[in-house]
């Protein structure tokens, strides 16, 4: 048997084995990013819906925190760049956004995101893809494990951290009972953390059972706010603070509904609800209403961080007004840009929670020390108090809540 043309083609064929092989490394090996002169960060907000000028402030803060970066030559010459897609405040929106985000724009981290149900949609694809999770507008504690998650950092400080401060206030310097606060709050993932994080308010002071406490809901992205209202107005006595977790329309409509109704109340509400938004939402005549802020007051110009926001708005974005949420957007976005400037090279999604994590204690002119680091993943833990007067916020401080108080019922 002649085997020469068995062994040509044999011989042939190996030759041909490292092209096909190196073509299978090709085609199975995930492309490395190119070294470029941009940075291309990724937000999934709400720009419709109900909750829409809450995703819009955050965008333009942080745009407005970006864009510094860029008008004094980017970082390390490299450009910032931030993609925004709408989800509507919708989870099911936001889970291909963040995919799209990631796998498609290659987005080195994604900022900003409005909401808890939309960060709790969000969060699996961005631990998967092992991207960073920065700042988004929610003080959930499903972000705030301990020990942290690596992929989630926060700036803000927590729904518990604000309720808490209320709380407190309520009962020592308003002197009501805990029987005496209920919770109107959005049915869903944000108003049960808000819930959750007041009765363990209630319990630091001694509450045992919180079947006590008068909980009522609405449902989420919508107004209907009436079956809540009508809950309260039955109840005897009527509570003499609500303490409010929900969205700045449903929540201005609740307020405008009890006030008609002859409900005496003070009106409390954390952050989340846009403070300027609800007032604008309000007739300037309505006065017992208090807002916690995860941000100084955004005209308190003694504040570096302020001016720097202020100067920033009026050059690059001139006839735009402040407000609380750009200035968290804005703060964000320093915060970021101050880790990218430690990076050496080109920055990756690892490397950036590294120079986040590393930090450490820091100030950027807030008027309190913000801190990061391996075992801490929450910058700032201020809750700052204000109130409406005149129809806009204006600071205050908790010793005076017993003045907004309605007096005891008989």
């Amino acid at each position: 048997m002649n085997c020469a043309p068995y062994m040509v083609a044999w011989m042939s064929f190996k030759s041909f084995i490292p092209f096909v092989l190196c073509v299978l490394w090709v085609l199975l090996t995930p492309p490395t990013p190119l070294a470029s002169d941009e940075i291309v960060l990724g937000m999934s907000t709400a720009l419709s819906g109900p909750t829409g000028e809450l995703g819009q402030g955050m965008r333009d803060g942080v745009l407005l925190g970006l864009e510094r970066a860029n008008r004094n030559g980017g970082v390390r010459g490299r450009t910032l760049r931030l993609i925004v897609l709408d989800d509507g405040y919708e989870p099911a929106r936001t889970a291909p956004n963040v995919r799209r985000l990631i796998e498609e724009e290659n987005v080195l981290a994604v900022v900003g995101n409005v909401g808890t149900p939309t960060a709790i949609a969000a969060l699996p694809l961005t631990r998967e893809a092992r991207t960073l999770f920065f700042a988004p507008f929610t003080g959930a504690g499903v972000l705030r494990r301990n020990p942290p998650d690596r992929y989630v950092i926060n700036y803000r400080a927590s729904y518990a951290e604000e309720i808490s401060a209320m709380v407190d206030a309520l009962l020592e310097h308003g002197g009501l009972d805990p029987s005496e606060i209920a919770f109107f709050t959005q049915r869903d993932g944000y108003g049960d953390a808000g819930y959750i994080g007041g009765v363990a308010a209630l319990r630091q002071h001694g509450l045992e059972d919180d079947g006590r406490i008068l909980h009522v809901r609405y449902p989420r992205n919508t107004l209907a706010v009436e079956n809540a209202l009508a809950d309260i107005l039955l109840s005897d006595p009527p509570p003499r603070a609500i303490v409010m977790v929900g969205a700045y329309a449903p929540c201005a409509k609740f307020i405008r509904l009890a006030h008609e109704a002859g409900l005496d109340s003070l009106f409390l509400s954390v952050s989340f609800v846009g403070g300027d938004f609800l007032a604008s939402a309000l007739d300037p005549s309505v006065q017992k209403v208090v807002v916690t802020q995860t941000v100084p007051h955004h005209r308190d110009t003694s504040l570096p961080i302020v001016r720097d926001y202020r100067a920033d708005l009026q050059a690059l974005a001139p006839g735009s007004r402040s407000n609380f949420v750009g200035l968290e957007g804005y703060i964000a976005a320093r915060i970021l840009v101050s880790a990218l400037e430690r990076i050496e090279g080109e920055p990756g999604r690892e490397s950036l929670i590294d120079a986040l994590e590393g930090l450490g204690d820091f100030d950027l002119g807030l008027g309190h020390p913000l801190r990061l680091g391996p075992d801490h993943h929450q910058a700032s833990h201020v809750v700052w108090p204000t109130r409406l007067q005149g129809g806009e916020l204006i600071p205050f401080a908790w010793e005076e809540i017993g003045n907004l108080l309605p007096q005891r019922s008989p």
